[in-house]
């Protein structure tokens, strides 16, 4: 809550300087409503999909850009933040700057678009920076790591804690700048064919899972594999895998997952509060006319806030629905959570002890979460835990 003191009537209101996501905002609507007083030039259309070159004439340039996802379309929460970017972008400039979706595996594999930005194959790609680990370890810091960051804190670490321009230091390794593309908030632990009754069930346990908690869980004595989000369904249904996660209930249950294993696990400490992000190259990025970038940027920030509302609003019915089809909730014994805690902070100390650049991040990222735990944890956390004795006392 803000409190603001008053003023006398017959003194004029101060401007308050804007700070945050809302100056952010501020700025680049600002950019807009300058923008329609400026006319630009319209030509051929360059590399990047940058209309210039060409007389002088009264309207903005036509700008076509190319979005590749991860994930498929079917999944419309995940995949849609896409659509919301597209056409967010086309409505604030009237048409003129287009950004056409393409789900995963119509023109890149959902775990190349990294690589599909880097080489400009498309000006910008939404998925998760954690597939791409193999490139550097420390990309998983900006989308999830184990036992990390909520959604909320994830959002105020990367906006307003000096995450985004840590992470940014290592995107321009890759000639992409990233944003914040949507969050899932915190995820199920998966579908499980058998029970896991304690630490001991997970050796040989086969399991699709990525990022940082694929490697935690293949030190915990599972056999790890990473599959895009359309090829989950077969490999469990012919036992290629004995489980999996994905995301929570809502895109769970149109994957199907529970019609071949019945035990719903959670929570997935693998990832509290997951962020997606938009990556764009570049050289497309520093094409653009100032106003597009600011129209691409607040485009951005809306569709990244817009994600995690809907998951809230979705899931909730989306549980029940699997519980009437018989799946089986089950929280994952004390044992396997606190040997994954300590598997997970040992991999991240290794990793912090052998690449500085990786440690630069890790006790930055260290000390927010510390300073963010316990504040959480004075508020949040009690009145949490008071409202679901509540709701147990009445059922």
């Amino acid at each position: 809550m803000v409190f603001r003191s008053a003023q006398p009537p017959s003194e004029p209101k101060k401007v308050q300087a804007k700070t945050g996501r809302r100056a952010f905002l501020w700025k680049a609507a600002s950019g807009l409503t300058a923008a329609a007083l400026v006319t630009h030039g319209c030509g051929g259309s360059s590399p990047n999909g940058h209309a210039d070159g060409g007389p002088a004439v009264h309207t903005s340039p036509k700008v076509r850009w190319r979005l590749a996802s991860s994930f498929p379309r079917a999944l419309d929460t995940i995949y849609g933040v896409a659509d919301t970017l597209a056409k967010r972008v086309s409505d604030l400039t009237n048409g003129a700057f287009t950004i056409r979706p393409y789900p995963q595996g119509e023109l890149v594999p959902a775990m190349e678009v990294l690589d599909a930005v880097q080489q400009g194959t498309v000006q910008i790609g939404h998925t998760a920076s954690y597939y791409y680990k193999g490139k550097n370890p420390v990309l998983a810091f900006d989308c999830a790591v184990p036992f990390g960051l909520t959604a909320r804190q994830q959002s105020a670490w990367l906006v307003h804690g000096g995450g985004l321009e840590l992470m940014r230091s290592v995107f321009a390794d890759f000639n992409i700048v990233n944003y914040p593309g949507g969050n899932t908030g915190m995820q199920m632990g998966g579908w499980f064919r058998r029970e896991l009754n304690n630490a001991k069930d997970i050796n040989g346990l086969k399991m699709r899972i990525p990022g940082l908690g694929g490697e935690v869980m293949s030190r915990m004595g599972a056999t790890v594999q990473v599959l895009a989000g359309g090829d989950i369904f077969p490999a469990l249904e012919r036992g290629a895998i004995d489980a999996t996660e994905w995301v929570g209930p809502y895109d769970d249950e149109k994957l199907g997952f529970y019609k071949v294993a019945k035990f719903y696990y959670y929570p997935g400490w693998w990832e509290p509060g997951p962020s997606l992000s938009f990556m764009v190259n570049q050289a497309a990025l520093e094409s653009l006319p100032a106003h597009y970038r600011g129209v691409l940027e607040v485009a951005m920030a809306e569709a990244d806030h817009d994600m995690i509302m809907n998951y809230d609003r979705k899931n909730p019915p989306a549980l029940a629905r699997l519980l009437e089809a018989g799946a089986q909730l089950r929280p994952f014994a004390r044992d396997i959570m606190e040997l994954a805690r300590k598997t997970s902070f040992d991999l991240m100390e290794e990793l912090a002890a052998k690449d500085a650049g990786y440690r630069k991040v890790y006790e930055q990222w260290s000390a927010f979460r510390d300073a963010s735990y316990q504040w959480f944890n004075t508020a949040e956390t009690e009145y949490a835990a008071f409202a679901r004795q509540m709701m147990e006392s009445k059922g």
